[in-house]
């Protein structure tokens, strides 16, 4: 451009080429003087005074530095936006691939946040955004070229340049969301077949449990416990999680003397005795949580059977008795903050001195054990009742009174119970 500027001051290449000069009596300066092309050549021009000429000239070339600079500016323009143009279609591209899935079919949606509902926000932050940025580009781009007398021929190549950058773009938007509707659309299809295929399985445990139990039904069974040993107990299979309260309930029936001995005990490493109900020699009742103790009001050494329920929350250590579905006593500081500790052996029958063994025969139940469930949570005085007085039957969420969940050892027997049953209470 500079070039050009300059042969049009000193020479008309498209005109005649017709050169002027003025003379002075200090010698002789040729000054360069354009002329239309149709322009008759011979007609005098006159000369143009040596003062005048340089102001002029000084006057083109600040012109001329100008237009560079201005030309310079707006390459400089154009370059930072096609390099913007450039990061979006990267951006486009790195979504494209983070989708789930590859040209070939190749899943990868292990670069993709594991939740769904998470990839699919993701997916629709990001197309909203590239709009936005686009939005932005072809703003900014109209702005500087607003400004600027671009030839005509670079400014349709421009336009032609964004026009199929921004059918590119909006292509690319497109089927992010045709994308993200159909990775909704497999996920929830995804989770109904999981969902139908955990209730499917189930309901086959369930079918294969009622199958395999000798008893009418899963829980109508006892264990029971006639001599007083070190040997004979039932184990539960089902440990227990960390836990912060919980209800704990069954049914015993013993005429054992003196003291029943312990109904039931759950052992952890380092603490045989996190929870126990034992009623040992002349002794009443206790509860032990982490070796703390706590007297209970419960009498049930008569021979008859009696539902026994004990609710406890780390909340400052309070307790609550329950016989035959009323509460017949409660108290408080019996291990205040202490969390139930995971992991350890619920022993039927038998005080554990270590974890799942080293048992005392003096400290042994001897009776009849049925419907010892857990809970990790204080129950209602209501469902108490209501399972005392057999109106219903809730099976522990935590431990399950179930056929499967109970092993015996030692000559230990299972017998068929149905406890509710009017012929069998009182017997």
């Amino acid at each position: 451009m500079f070039a050009f500027l300059a042969a049009i001051l000193c020479f008309s290449a498209l005109g005649s080429g017709q050169v002027v000069h003025s003379q002075n009596a200090k010698g002789s300066r040729f000054i360069c003087t354009a002329i239309p092309i149709d322009a008759d050549p011979s007609c005098p021009i006159p000369a143009v005074p040596l003062q005048s000429s340089s102001v002029q000239e000084e006057d083109l070339k600040n012109t001329v530095i100008q237009l560079r600079e201005t030309i310079l500016h707006q390459k400089e323009t154009i370059v930072d936006q096609v390099g913007t143009i450039k990061e979006l279609t990267s951006k486009f591209s790195r979504c494209e691939s983070a989708t789930g899935e590859s040209k070939d079919g190749t899943n990868t949606m292990g670069d993709l946040p594991r939740d769904p509902s998470e990839t699919i926000d993701h997916l629709g932050k990001t197309m909203q955004n590239l709009k936005s940025r686009l939005e932005n580009l072809e703003q900014q781009m109209r702005a500087n070229l607003s400004g600027i007398s671009f030839p005509n021929e670079l400014r349709d190549l421009l336009q032609r340049r964004l026009g199929v950058l921004e059918n590119q773009l909006l292509k690319k938007v497109t089927e992010l969301e045709e994308e993200k509707t159909q990775l909704y659309n497999e996920t929830a299809a995804h989770r109904h077949r999981t969902e139908s295929t955990l209730s499917s399985l189930l309901e086959r445990i369930t079918e294969l449990e009622k199958g395999s139990s000798p008893f009418k039904s899963p829980e109508g069974f006892k264990v029971s416990l006639p001599l007083r040993t070190n040997y004979l107990y039932g184990r539960i299979k089902k440990s227990l999680p960390e836990m912060y309260a919980f209800t704990v309930c069954m049914w015993l029936k013993s005429s054992a003397n003196p003291g029943i001995g312990t109904p039931f005990s759950y052992g952890v490493p380092g603490q045989a005795n996190e929870i126990v109900l034992i009623e040992w020699g002349n002794n009443p009742i206790e509860l032990l949580i982490n070796d703390k103790v706590a007297q209970l009001p419960l009498s049930v050494r008569d021979g008859q059977w009696h539902h026994i329920c004990i609710t406890w929350t780390t909340r400052d250590g309070l307790w609550e008795a329950y016989q035959d579905g009323e509460k017949l006593g409660s108290g408080e500081n019996l291990a205040p903050w202490h969390p139930i500790k995971p992991g350890g052996v619920i022993i039927l029958g038998q005080e554990q001195d270590t974890v799942g063994g080293r048992f005392d025969a003096t400290q042994a139940f001897v009776g009849e054990i049925t419907h010892f469930n857990m809970w990790d949570r204080v129950l209602r005085p209501i469902d108490i009742m209501n399972m005392a007085n057999c109106s219903s039957y809730m099976p522990g969420n935590i431990v399950p009174w179930v056929d499967n969940n109970v092993e015996i050892f030692g000559g230990a027997n299972k017998v068929a119970l149905e406890i509710c049953e009017d012929q069998l209470l009182g017997s």
